[in-house]
C-alpha cells in the first residue's frame, strides 16, 4: 500500500468525524493547516456572518495563520485576547466580553474516539465560551489530540499538555521541573477547570475542523 500512514489517519479521522456528528457537532476534514485556514475563512465565516470575533488560547489556531488574518479584517470587530501590550485588567475584561461575541475560535486539549471534547483551563474563559455564550464556536483540532477514552484524555492533559504548557508559559509549578502532574497548590497552577463536552447544544453550534496534521500540544 502506498502512503500507509496517510491512509491510517484518513480512516481514523473519518471515524472520528462520524462520532462527532452523532453528537451534534458540525465537522469538517482538512488535509493540513492550510486547508483548515481556507475552510474557516472561505466557508464558515462567510456562512455564519459574524460581526464580532474572539478566541481562546490555542497554538493550533495561531499555526493556521487565522489569527494574523482575522486581526487584519476591517469588516470584523475583533476582541484580541492575545495582545501583549495591554494591562492584566484589560485582558480580564476582554476575556469576559469575549463570552458574548458572535464567533469564538479555539482548540481542544483532547477528543475521544466517542466524540467527546475534554479540556482543562487555568482561567476558564476558553471552556466557558465553549460551553455557553458565543453564538458559534469553531474548534481547530490536530490529529494528535485523538485519544481512546476519557481516562486517556485526562492522563494526556495532566501529564503532557499541562506540563508542556507550563514550561511554555514559564510558570512556577512543580511539573516544569518533573514533567508530570504533582497535583500542586502553586499560585501559577494552570489546571483549574475541567469540561467534558458530550454534545453540541444547540445542534451545530460548535463547528469542528479536524486537521490531518500534528498541531498544538
Amino acid at each position: 500500500m502506498d502512503k500507509p500512514i496517510e491512509n491510517y489517519w484518513n480512516l481514523r479521522l473519518a471515524d472520528l468525524k462520524a462520532a462527532l456528528e452523532s453528537n451534534n457537532f458540525e465537522v469538517f476534514l482538512a488535509d493540513n493547516k492550510d486547508a483548515a485556514y481556507k475552510i474557516v475563512l472561505e466557508d464558515l465565516i462567510p456562512k455564519l456572518g459574524p460581526k464580532t470575533v474572539s478566541w481562546g488560547g490555542s497554538m493550533t489556531f495561531r499555526a493556521t495563520g487565522l489569527y494574523d488574518q482575522l486581526c487584519e479584517n476591517s469588516d470584523l470587530k475583533i476582541l484580541d485576547t492575545f495582545e501583549k501590550k495591554i494591562s492584566k485588567e484589560e485582558m480580564g475584561e476582554r476575556r469576559r466580553q469575549a463570552l458574548l461575541v458572535d464567533l469564538f475560535i479555539t482548540g481542544t486539549n483532547a477528543v475521544t474516539e466517542a466524540g467527546q471534547l475534554v479540556n482543562l483551563d487555568m482561567v476558564g474563559n476558553r471552556v466557558g465560551a465553549l460551553t455557553f455564550g458565543p453564538k458559534w464556536v469553531i474548534l481547530l483540532i490536530g490529529r494528535n489530540k485523538l485519544v481512546t477514552n476519557l481516562d486517556e484524555a485526562m492522563y494526556r492533559i495532566k501529564n503532557y499538555v499541562a506540563p508542556v504548557n507550563s514550561m511554555r508559559l514559564d510558570k512556577k509549578t512543580p511539573c516544569v521541573k518533573t514533567s508530570y502532574c504533582e497535583e500542586c497548590k502553586s499560585p501559577d497552577r494552570i489546571c483549574n477547570s475541567w469540561t467534558i463536552t458530550e454534545k453540541s447544544f444547540p445542534k451545530g453550534r460548535v463547528k469542528i475542523v479536524l486537521i490531518n496534521e500534528d498541531l498544538g500540544l
